[in-house]
């Protein structure tokens, strides 16, 4: 018994001969992913991804960064160059016949945004040119007085669909409310110009 214990000795001597020097491993503190954590991570990078590509792919150049504020009673008009005076005069009397409406009451900055830039589209691609738009006052809003009214002034200027732009009559809204001339459709200039050139033979 006494040998075997010494040669247990030796081997345990031996080995911790043969060890010396040696360190111990370190090993890394781990962290335990659950799937459910995974998930959530791949979701998110995702939709930033998403969100990413939706701006790549909007075509609506209308800003929502700070514009020039208006005041709710504010009487505003507005023409390009070479709309006549007398085609501004009529709409700025209300004297068009209104072809289609969009009333912008109670809708964000944003949501406005969306809505403007496809109305205007849309009547474009249906041959309608005069419009009526309604941002309305907004002298309600005691902190940010006519937000949307500020905003629509700004986005109409900026859209090179709008011929021009002028404050509604009273009875169609008043400083709440735009008279808005759109640009011909393509098919609606060939058609005038076929019209012209009938009249000149």
């Amino acid at each position: 018994m006494s040998q075997n214990s010494g040669s247990d000795n030796g081997e345990d001597d031996l080995f911790l001969q043969e060890m010396q020097g040696v360190k111990r491993l370190q090993t890394k503190a781990r962290v335990e992913l659950r799937r459910g954590d995974i998930n959530k991570a791949s979701a998110a990078v995702r939709r930033q991804a998403a969100t990413i590509e939706a701006d790549k792919k909007d075509s609506n150049p209308l800003q929502t960064s700070e514009v020039k504020r208006v005041g709710p009673h504010d009487v505003l008009g507005y023409k390009r160059p070479g709309i006549q005076d007398g085609v501004f005069r009529k709409l700025r009397l209300g004297k068009y016949e209104i072809e289609a409406r969009l009333d912008l009451h109670r809708r964000t900055v944003e949501e406005a945004r969306r809505e403007v830039f496809r109305f205007v589209q849309d009547c474009i691609s249906h041959d309608i040119r005069n419009v009526l738009i309604l941002p309305g006052k907004g002298d309600r809003n005691t902190s940010d007085p006519a937000l949307l009214k500020s905003y629509l002034v700004h986005w109409l200027e900026d859209l090179d669909d709008v011929q021009a732009f002028h404050t509604a009559q009273p009875h169609h809204g008043g400083s709440g409310a735009f008279y808005v001339l759109l640009r011909k459709s393509e098919r609606k200039k060939q058609l005038a110009r076929e019209q012209f050139s009938k009249g000149r033979i």
